[in-house]
């Protein structure tokens, strides 16, 4: 995680109401010339000003589309700037308001474990299993994946990328999620009992070759922070105090949850599974609490809840506020670009073929995990 230095003294006396304000007329004076992207998991104060908003794929999407204009200020953690700035043209600049909003999940994958992985699976064990990363990982990840064959993925497509995966080969290493990687296999029909976890703490991750030799999918030990305080226990308790509820969960959820769930997606599955309900159902929704609140706000003639009864909050997509966001615009009207995001020419050269994979094998409509 980067460090970001405090705000000038003077930022710290603004209300909100004068922040609003003066971002709005911040926004006007570099007309198109910068464009906000924010993610679901935003501050509903911060989003307000996003030009577009949608989960980790949707923003990859939009940010590959962005020609034309200079600054693309990213609303989001420090992985989904990197990417950006791989998609984007070389003249647009991509900036992260607080460089220290990254991701525990991104961090739990550091790339010399990941090589030492593969010296012990590839080399040792004779085995070549195609890698895949969430698109919640570093860029250095991602290119490790362009270059040896395989892809980046996104809880939307994950099960189009291991299909593409296993056209390619009979083993796979998913990383870092290994809730994702396991919820997506099992709904494919792959059985738990030919998964196992690789836990980069452990030497040759806890495996032993027979083992390596044995299954097909290698899931590397990481997870969500947020997603991992939804329980069974939570599950249990909608079924029996309001049966008429339906539970719908992100796949970062364990796989007992994503079992004990009526429906499991990703983040744009959520808000287009709420959407298209009927007035008067109900859902307790086990993802960020913003987005859960949001979904609230928008459609107040459905019932929807939180699934866990503590807030379950990105605390790294929370470090982006109307403070830095305002420091970030005032600066760019004043000439100078604070928090750019750039990746190196060779990690991004192999990163992009990972997301260009994953870029090519997106559904029209979000589809479901389970």
């Amino acid at each position: 995680m980067l460090f970001q230095p405090p705000l000038p003294t003077e930022y710290a006396s603004l209300t909100d109401d004068e922040m609003c304000a003066a971002i709005t007329e911040r926004k006007q004076t570099l007309g198109s010339r910068a464009v906000i992207l924010g993610h679901h998991y935003q501050k509903h104060d911060v989003i307000q000003f996003a030009d577009f908003t949608g989960d980790s794929l949707k923003l990859a999407q939009i940010g590959a589309k962005q020609h034309g204009v200079e600054y693309i200020v990213f609303c989001g953690v420090h992985f989904m700037a990197e990417s950006a700035d791989i998609l984007t043209d070389d003249d647009v600049k991509v900036i992260l308001p607080d460089q220290s909003a990254g991701c525990s999940m991104a961090d739990m994958a550091d790339i010399d474990q990941v090589e030492e992985a593969w010296e012990f699976i590839v080399y040792r064990c004779g085995v070549a299993p195609i890698p895949i990363t969430y698109v919640n990982s570093s860029a250095a990840i991602k290119a490790f994946c362009g270059a040896n064959g395989g892809a980046c993925c996104t809880s939307s497509n994950a099960r189009a990328i291991l299909e593409w995966a296993f056209r390619r080969g009979d083993k796979v290493l998913f990383l870092p999620d290994q809730h994702l990687g396991r919820n997506t296999a099992y709904a494919m029909g792959i059985p738990l009992e030919a998964m196992t976890v690789y836990d980069p703490a452990l030497p040759t991750g806890g495996l032993t070759r027979e083992q390596v030799r044995n299954f097909r999918v290698f899931l590397w030990k990481g997870h969500c922070s947020v997603h991992q305080l939804f329980t069974t226990q939570q599950c249990d308790e909608i079924r029996r105090n309001d049966p008429d509820c339906k539970i719908l969960v992100h796949p970062e959820c364990s796989w007992e949850v994503v079992q004990k769930a009526d429906l499991a997606g990703s983040t744009e599955f959520i808000i287009k599974t709420v959407r298209e309900a009927p007035a008067g159902s109900k859902w307790a929704i086990g993802t960020e609490t913003h987005l859960v609140d949001r979904l609230l706000r928008t459609y107040p003639e459905k019932s929807v809840r939180l699934l866990a009864g503590i807030q379950c909050l990105c605390t790294t997509m929370y470090r982006i506020d109307l403070r830095h966001l305002l420091w970030t615009l005032d600066e760019l009207v004043a000439g100078r670009i604070v928090n750019q995001i750039k990746v190196d020419p060779d990690t991004s050269g192999l990163a992009v073929v990972a997301l260009e994979r994953m870029l090519a094998n997106v559904t029209a409509t979000p589809v479901a995990i389970k």
